[in-house]
């Protein structure tokens, strides 16, 4: 078997998909044309697999992509989406109905909440939050109704880690769909389906993409569950750009190399903020400070460049004062591509169900990009000098 570097060049490049090219096409189509009516027998009974039969269901440059995808992160099969919020909510509504009721994580991504309370009640959908490190404990949280237990490893904003495995068993037990946004693993430090995942969904326009220039979601399951993610996907409409995807697939050829060098940036910086009087923690999964470190240091093979710390002291002006003024990191509601972005958090208890948010000033959350890690850190330097200079 090959070493993930090497699956990161070679996934998705089946000669039937390069056609003696070194990169897979990009192939547009919406109508796809037959012969004969033997032809179009032949597209209808396979096209479900990756036979061209209509555009929705893909061309080459879409199963490329998705054989990639399944291959990296470990599953039967891949569907693509036009963002990582397409990706969460239709996984999630191909396998619910009308009086079911959903586990989800208390640290969830801020639209999978959103959707939760603003769509799935409308359906009669009952949700339950709970917290991220509740592991095993979850069993008593688990109705008759329950379908799909949600889990988002680490948290995109709070970083708690989750003890996959230990929720997974005790969800299988009760007949329940596991489902993880898998965004901060991308498929490479965290293998959901080595875990007990049965859905791995991600936003592929953070990492997998790379470059911070297009919008696209993946979700990823396993044997049992890939044939009715499938088709509930195709049936809710779902698709993506060809032209996107091309993109997308040329950002998995240098995904080791750019993650790893946003962890090493990112671990830098994190260690100097330690030294700093302005901050109070840091929550970086690969330190013990963060929430489930344990099960980082167990489950993950490494980190990349998304992290949080929250600060010591401060108000609004003084964050103001020193966002405003930054060189390289620049505020973003996004992460993954090659530039530094930073984001700042007064309200996290607002965002919470059942957790309690224990720290009292803002949280900052930073996505170290791949400029130089000391300009960076000369810049959140200058930063706590604006910060302490307008308190």
């Amino acid at each position: 078997m090959s070493k993930k570097e090497t699956v990161y060049v070679s996934a998705g490049r089946k000669p039937q998909w390069t056609r003696g090219l070194v990169n897979p096409p990009v192939e547009r189509a919406s109508t796809v044309v037959f012969d004969s009516v033997e032809q179009m027998k032949h597209a209808v009974a396979n096209k479900s697999k990756q036979v061209l039969y209509y555009g929705r269901r893909g061309t080459t440059t879409n199963f490329a992509f998705c054989d990639a995808m399944a291959e990296i992160e470990g599953g039967a099969g891949c569907y693509v989406y036009p963002s990582g919020t397409a990706a969460i909510t239709t996984a999630m509504l191909a396998f619910l109905k009308s009086g079911d009721h959903v586990l989800m994580v208390d640290n969830a991504y801020e639209p999978t909440r959103a959707f939760c309370q603003n769509v799935l009640k409308g359906f009669n959908i009952d949700v339950t939050y709970y917290d991220p490190l509740i592991g095993a404990g979850i069993e008593a949280l688990i109705q008759e109704n329950t379908k799909i237990v949600f889990l988002e490893s680490p948290g995109s904003l709070t970083m708690e880690v989750q003890d996959v495995p230990a929720i997974a068993e005790v969800a299988h037990k009760h007949n329940c769909v596991v489902m993880l946004d898998n965004t901060w693993g991308a498929g490479v430090n965290f293998k959901p389906f080595d875990y007990g995942v049965d859905v791995s969904v991600q936003a592929a326009t953070k990492y997998i993409v790379g470059h911070s220039d297009v919008m696209l979601g993946t979700a990823t399951a396993n044997e049992k569950h890939w044939p009715v993610l499938r088709e509930k996907s195709y049936t809710l409409g779902m698709c993506a750009s060809p032209d996107d995807l091309y993109l997308a697939m040329r950002g998995i050829r240098t995904l080791g190399v750019r993650l790893q060098q946003h962890q090493e940036s990112a671990l830098k910086i994190a260690r100097w903020l330690e030294s700093r009087e302005e901050v109070e923690t840091i929550l970086h999964p690969a330190f013990s400070s963060c929430p489930g470190h344990e099960m980082f240091t167990r489950d993950f093979t490494g980190s990349n460049g998304l992290f949080s710390f929250v600060l010591s002291k401060g108000n609004q002006a003084g964050i103001t004062a020193m966002l405003d003024g930054m060189s390289h990191f620049k505020m973003g509601y996004s992460w993954g591509g090659f530039e530094s972005l930073i984001l700042a958090v007064n309200s996290v208890q607002s965002m919470r169900t059942v957790t309690t948010w224990p720290y009292e000033h803002a949280l900052i959350r930073l996505h170290v990009g791949l400029e130089n890690v000391d300009d960076l850190i000369a810049d959140l330097s200058a930063g706590f000098d604006r910060l302490n200079a307008a308190l």
